[in-house]
């Protein structure tokens, strides 16, 4: 590494970077490109004599930027957010220029120790529980703590996998086929993903159904029922994940209660928060009361790559027995000793996580924290939800659409309505109105089917949107409408 070339490629890149953001919205906001279209563009093998940086910058601007859909663009609503900021892009910036690799204390005492602060800092202000921290009060350590996981997939597989590991040590191994896992069918996918890996039987995967009736949040009624059921036949219920801020619309299931039938149902259960989304809006106090229950939990998990300003990636897990999960996943070879870790006097991250290699990634949350503090977080948060009524508004306005599902925070659910009992012709003509919109490059919006119906979904959550982006979104949306509607008509 060449210090006199880092400053001056690195102030091009600065540059180069702060020039994309500038024109972020001449850009089509989902990539218009066609599979493939990069072979065709780039030579069969690599040079083997350097190109010059500027031939790769132009490369890059003609080449590579045609085939990116652009997340941080104001009139992205597609999915969730994944937001950018200065300060997280520098945190970014500093972790690669350090280019450390964490997985033991000894390896960066300053990566491990930042991380276990900067994570008790974030779940002070969220106001979990002290189980899930690891300093409580001076100095005294706690039997909890906070790790940082690339994903809320990766979450989900490491508490998943320390629950299996734990039931297993005291039922014995050959009760794998017995244990069985409790969840809604709008919980994220990844944690059919974490199943599958972990070697759940797939019979024994309770994905119960959530309807309208609760807003698409997971009853407790029916998780009391099948759980008993399961009781009933010699299965061993130990795992149950719950979802504050669902992937499709945003349905928060009740903690308080699913946590205690959990706990009273069998000793073997460990209880799992996913709040991927919606669990940096808990910052607000406002918002707080939708994790009231969490206190039943054994783990908790937010992405604050989502909707905290820290760029990807970087998903906060708390758990409230580290030994369980060290146990689970820690390895001891010869080349990995070292004196501190055998005095158990210090954290390794390597024992809290899959990968033996870890990333600086508390930096660019410690630097976001820093650089902006909690009360411009909560106003930022605050904006999007406010643009996301605003949008409920307009939706509201015009009867030829509705709101499917009560908008609880910057996700608004909605669908142009259907000729009368003609289900089939306004899935299609949704799907039609979907494609028709994010075809103009103009504006990104992603869908979801909740009850059969096909549902369009307006996410609010790029950093740079305002409300000048959400009205022109929402003509963009009405003009399509219009057209399409014309058409079904003729």
């Amino acid at each position: 590494m060449d210090a006199e070339q880092l400053r001056k490629y690195g102030h091009k890149m600065v540059d180069f970077i702060a020039d994309y953001y500038q024109t972020i919205e001449s850009f089509p906001v989902l990539s218009q490109v066609e599979p493939g279209y990069l072979r065709n563009l780039l030579p069969d093998s690599a040079p083997n004599q350097p190109d010059s940086f500027q031939d790769v910058l132009d490369d890059i601007q003609s080449k590579i930027l045609p085939g990116v859909t652009h997340w941080q663009s104001p009139n992205y609503f597609a999915y969730y957010p994944s937001n950018s900021s200065v300060a997280g892009f520098l945190g970014e910036m500093l972790s690669a220029g350090l280019n450390i690799v964490g997985f033991r204390w000894i390896t960066s005492p300053a990566a491990t120790e930042l991380e276990i602060i900067v994570l008790d800092w974030l779940a002070k202000i969220l106001k979990l529980p002290e189980d899930f921290l690891q300093q409580v009060g001076n100095c005294v350590v706690g039997q909890g703590g906070g790790v940082i996981q690339g994903t809320a997939s990766e979450a989900v597989l490491v508490v998943l996998l320390t629950a299996c590991d734990k039931v297993l040590r005291r039922v014995g191994k050959g009760a794998l086929e017995k244990l069985v896992v409790y969840t809604s069918d709008q919980t994220h996918s990844a944690l059919q993903k974490a199943c599958q890996i972990g070697g759940m039987h797939p019979e024994n995967c309770r994905l119960l159904k959530a309807n309208s009736s609760t807003n698409y949040a997971l009853s407790p009624e029916l998780l009391s029922q099948t759980i008993s059921q399961d009781l009933a036949i010699g299965l061993i219920p130990f795992f149950l994940c719950a979802t504050v801020g669902t992937t499709s619309s945003t349905a928060v299931d009740p903690l308080l209660a699913l946590g205690k039938i959990a706990k009273s149902n069998g000793m073997w259960f460990h209880f799992h928060v996913d709040a991927a989304y919606a669990g940096g809006a808990c910052v607000c106090p406002e918002i707080r009361p939708y994790i009231d229950g969490v206190e039943e939990a054994d783990s908790f998990n937010m992405n604050a790559h989502k909707w905290f300003l820290t760029n990807f990636d970087c998903s906060a897990l708390w758990i409230k027995d580290r030994s369980a999960l060290v146990q689970a996943l820690s390895t001891n070879p010869e080349f990995l000793k070292n004196k501190a870790s055998k005095a158990n006097m210090v954290v390794d991250f390597k024992d809290w996580q899959i990968p033996l290699g870890r990333r600086f990634r508390s930096l660019k949350l410690w630097m976001v924290l820093r650089l902006y503090g909690l009360e411009n977080l909560q106003c930022y948060i605050r904006n999007h939800i406010k643009l996301a009524k605003h949008f409920e508004d307009l939706v509201a306005q015009d009867p030829r659409f509705e709101a499917v599902t009560p908008r609880m925070f910057s996700l608004v659910c909605f669908r142009l309505l259907p000729p009368p009992n003609n289900e089939y012709h306004g899935n299609k003509l949704n799907h039609e109105l979907l494609d028709a919109v994010n075809s103009t490059g103009n504006v990104f919006i992603s869908h979801t089917v909740l009850s059969g119906k096909y549902i369009l979904r307006f996410a609010v959550g790029a950093p740079l949107t305002d409300e000048k982006h959400v009205n022109a979104a929402w003509k963009v949306l009405q003009d399509k409408a219009t057209a399409l509607l014309g058409e079904s008509l003729g």
